[in-house]
């Protein structure tokens, strides 16, 4: 009931939205109610894509197959050094931690 408290007391047909058959009159034609904004913002979006396809496909440099393989294996090597300081500090505070807890025991 307390949502109804807001509500002015008005007819009910004045809150039905009127359509008229005839163009031109209220918001019987569709094109009266077409939304322009829509329209620009497909067009943008479409202008987008198209200049993306370009640059993609003429101003791109695209690597080698060579060039794309030594840059997977300087990846590969760089991930490897990671993984193993990773190790040694893991199984350094591992030891460390044993240690710790044998001198407390």
């Amino acid at each position: 009931m307390a949502c109804f408290l807001f509500i002015k007391d008005t007819g009910v047909a004045q809150l039905v939205e009127h359509w008229s058959p005839k163009p031109g009159v209220g918001r019987s034609s569709r094109s009266s109610r077409a939304n322009p904004m829509f329209a620009h913002t497909v067009m943008k979006i479409k202008a987008y894509i198209e200049e993306a396809y370009k640059e993609l496909v003429h101003k791109v440099t695209w690597p080698t197959w060579r060039e794309l393989q030594d840059s997977a294996l300087i990846v590969m090597v760089a991930s490897l050094i990671f993984a193993v300081i990773v190790f040694v500090m893991d199984f350094s505070f591992q030891k460390i931690m044993h240690f710790i807890y044998q001198m407390i025991i």
